[in-house]
């Protein structure tokens, strides 16, 4: 049977997952890439697994492994929801590492930095913003639920990805949430807030990040929000060493997820391997 993509499956698809609560963001992303395949396909549009495994091979060569597994995700899922499961095809098999890179691990030192410069900037919604995310471990898309009523309970009821839990304020954290929400005359929903009395955006957070680069001397690589969520992890796990607990607090349903989160840096892994005292010269 000769199989056609059309455009409309796509729409389609996008309208189930929308039925299926997906997230917005999640819906974007499978459009995205699955449009990619769209217009990778020549001619007639017809789809059989031997282009499918081109496919393959063509974001092998344009595109990171881990990206290119994501892409390949999207296609086989909806492969199996128009019924062509014989098109799927196998992700590509990615090494496990000991430890992540070092250029890329914002440490806590870096972090430091990056407070003092914002307080200097006079960046207070900036600094705030940067330690509340790294001192919960929150993502930078569940910042929404920092509301003024979670700030006075002490604790924010996190609703993301289908799943749902609760993570505890620091009581530092919620001693200068308090003084912030009383100056700016914040007195209920989202604590962090534009002047439109709506959300900060994660593009937002992120450009004003990026711009303390230059003042603070941390390398932009290392400087985006989701790395604050990182170094929360890193340092919750060398103080408590319970990978599953600190799963729960991330909101991972694997704890292979967590796993890297975790990860030494290759600085600190040769530190380890080095006092083996395995070597005789």
């Amino acid at each position: 049977m000769e199989r056609i993509l059309m455009l409309d499956y796509i729409e389609d698809y996008a309208k189930f997952l929308c039925m299926e609560e997906k997230s917005r963001l999640t819906i974007e992303k499978y459009v995205r890439d699955l449009k990619h395949f769209y217009y990778f396909l020549s001619g007639n549009k017809r789809v059989d697994k031997e282009c499918v495994i081109s496919y393959k091979e063509y974001l092998r060569e344009r595109y990171r492994v881990s990206s290119a597994n994501s892409m390949l995700t999207a296609l086989n899922v909806f492969f199996d929801y128009l019924g062509w499961e014989d098109c799927r095809v196998k992700q590509f098999k990615i090494q496990k590492v000991l430890f992540c890179q070092q250029d890329k691990q914002l440490t806590k030192k870096e972090y430091e930095r990056l407070l003092d410069t914002s307080s200097l900037l006079g960046e207070k919604q900036l600094n705030l913003i940067m330690q509340t995310i790294c001192s919960t471990g929150i993502r930078v898309s569940e910042l929404k639920y920092i509301t003024v009523e979670a700030v006075n309970s002490g604790y924010a009821y996190i609703d993301n990805k289908g799943k749902s839990r609760i993570i505890f304020l620091p009581q530092p954290l919620v001693k200068i949430l308090k003084i912030y929400c009383s100056r700016e005359g914040i007195t209920r929903g989202a604590v962090f807030i534009n002047r439109k009395k709506e959300s900060v955006s994660r593009y937002y957070i992120w450009k004003k990040m990026k711009e303390l680069c230059s003042k603070s001397g941390v390398n932009p690589k290392k400087v985006f929000p989701h790395n604050l969520r990182h170094l929360f992890a890193f340092t919750f796990y060398r103080i408590e060493k319970d990978l599953l607990r600190l799963a729960e607090v991330l909101g991972h349903s694997s704890i292979e997820t967590t796993r890297i989160y975790t990860a030494t840096n290759g600085k600190e892994h040769n530190k380890i391997i080095s006092r083996l005292g395995l070597v005789y010269g």
